[in-house]
């Protein structure tokens, strides 16, 4: 058996040899997975050459002619953790060998979902990719507009039917960009075709789409494949494993959590131009997520709807960047007449080339989806614009996209971050609204917000990034005593204001009180946080009504 490094820079080599050992044993492949599973264990394994470790939002459910699963992975635009003065993705920054690319996508695809720490290809992997021909006519199958490769086709040989759409995996696998082999599977597929017509029914555009040149498309063999919980490279891959390496993580960083959301508030605070109360509530909706889903109900969704942003300034944009900063994955949508009408939301099944084109919802879950309602215009929705619209409401109230088969629909369920930023109140449903009421306008948004951003310690900024994503994995649960005091609350509530307080508003209550707890650390609500919670959305409801009452009209 070969030994050394020729696992990394002969790796086909190894498998070539197993096979002829055990070409006999049905197990031989097993011994190839477990060979390499000691090899990637090692942790003093040198850099890799021949191997790309790689994370994918699993989107595909298609299978290749040899029976392994295919998919795509373009890069999609994201900024780097490493560098927050270069907001964009940058390959050439390659610093950890054991951090990952971060990819999403569409059916019939596996996508980059856009890496938030770096894209890592070591060495000549790297400028393998890099040197590739990307302004190739031959169609990507981006699911978001504007992006750009490079592009992978994925093969899986094992349990690819274990992996759902929209789960994040990290893959470890060998990387071909040899074009002979593209040459090879044309051959095999057309002496099989020979032998028995059946077999190959493949049409010319399905060839086309399906088997792109190696040269414009590398192939990614995948060797190892599993599921992560997030795409958070500052955090241990798995937060549910009870490792002595996670747990010594996860309890340090709680002993420093409040000066952490103090911290962060007032940053968030100086972002939305000294609303603090809006800031309590980005907080709350950045650490939301779906924890469960009752029949279709899924429970855990708070979108917001911050209302009152000017209407012609930059202001959004700057928020936006400001999100980006701290979250893994983050997409804004301008919602203008144009792009309603013609960007593609939702996924639709081609039929002639046998394959689901992407669609702009294919993002992975607990993606901050960023939607700018200022940029609204009069005009004319079409068909497809109004089909936009539904789509983003039904995102929005089930946590759903239905994706287009063209005779029946298919609904797939996500898990996405709605934060709707509007001059009025949304076209859009939302499960909160909060209206901006700026203490400061400053003369220069764009010069105010890089210079906020200037002024945070990119060790805070890391600090603010853990806090975000570990606060959505932690357990939360509600004690007899307290859910008792609740009911009593809400029946004495009833009594002072039987025509405004509804059930409506104790499942609100109930959801800020959830994540106002988890913001402190808190995994059960205790009476402070419930009066607290009670207190904001008073000052929530009172503001909108105040503004209501000044404007004459609804928000």
């Amino acid at each position: 058996m070969p030994c050394g490094e020729d696992w990394l820079s002969h790796p086909l080599g190894i498998v070539q040899g197993f096979f002829a050992q055990n070409g006999v044993n049905p197990d031989w492949e097993k011994k190839v997975i477990e060979y390499f599973k000691e090899k990637l264990k090692e942790n003093n394994a040198p850099k890799w050459s021949q191997y790309v470790k790689h994370c994918l939002d699993f989107m595909s459910s298609g299978l290749c002619p040899a029976g392994s699963l295919a998919g795509r992975l373009p890069v999609r635009h994201k900024r780097s953790y490493e560098d927050d003065e270069d907001m964009d993705l940058q390959p050439s920054k390659q610093k950890d060998q054991h951090s990952c690319a971060r990819q999403a996508g569409g059916l019939g695809g596996l996508h980059w979902c856009g890496e938030p720490k770096r894209l890592e290809t070591e060495a000549s992997t790297g400028q393998q990719l890099n040197s590739l021909n990307l302004s190739s006519p031959f169609d990507l199958n981006f699911p978001l507009p504007g992006e750009k490769g490079p592009a992978c086709l994925v093969k899986v040989y094992e349990d690819w039917d274990c992996f759902k759409v929209n789960d994040v995996l990290e893959l470890y696998g060998v990387l071909s960009v040899d074009p002979v082999l593209s040459i090879l599977n044309n051959e095999e597929r057309d002496a099989s075709a020979l032998l028995d017509p059946m077999e190959c029914t493949d049409t010319a555009e399905e060839q086309r789409v399906h088997s792109p040149p190696a040269s414009l498309v590398p192939r990614i063999h995948v060797i190892l494949a599993q599921k992560l919980q997030h795409i958070n490279p500052l955090l241990p891959t798995c937060l549910n494993k009870e490792e002595s390496r996670t747990c010594k993580f996860v309890s340090s960083f709680m002993t420093e959590l409040s000066p952490v959301r103090a911290e962060l508030l007032g940053f968030l605070t100086h972002a939305l131009l000294g609303d603090s109360l809006a800031a309590e509530y980005l907080i709350l909706h950045l650490i939301s997520t779906v924890y469960t889903r009752r029949d279709v109900l899924p429970l855990g969704k708070f979108t917001v709807n911050l209302s009152g942003c000017p209407q012609n300034s930059t202001f959004t944009e700057h928020l936006y960047r400001i999100i980006q900063h701290l979250v893994p994955a983050s997409f804004r949508l301008q919602m203008t007449i144009e792009n309603m009408n013609q960007l593609k939301f939702i996924p639709h099944k081609d039929y002639t080339a046998n394959r689901l084109v992407s669609g702009l919802l294919q993002l992975p879950n607990n993606t901050s989806l960023v939607i700018d309602e200022t940029l609204l215009e009069q005009g004319q929705l079409d068909t497809p614009g109004v089909h936009n619209v539904t789509a983003l409401s039904n995102l929005i109230t089930w946590q759903k996209v239905d994706y287009d088969f063209s005779y029946h629909q298919m609904e797939f369920p996500c898990n996405i971050n709605v934060l709707i930023t509007s001059e009025g109140r949304s076209l859009l449903p939302a499960d909160c609204q909060i209206h901006l009421q700026p203490q400061l306008i400053p003369p220069n948004m764009e010069e105010y917000m890089s210079s906020l951003l200037a002024a945070v310690l990119p060790s805070v900024l890391n600090k603010f990034r853990i806090y975000l994503t570990l606060l959505r994995f932690l357990d939360y649960n509600i004690s007899d005593d307290i859910t008792k005091a609740v009911e009593d609350d809400f029946v004495e509530m009833r009594k002072n204001d039987p025509q405004s307080i509804t059930a409506d508003d104790l499942h609100q209550l109930l959801v800020v009180a959830r994540f106002l707890s988890l913001s402190a650390g808190q995994t059960t609500l205790s009476r402070e946080r419930w009066l607290r919670a009670k207190q904001l959305e008073s000052s929530r409801k009172n503001r909108l009504q105040q503004h209501k009452c000044v404007n004459g009209n609804e928000l």
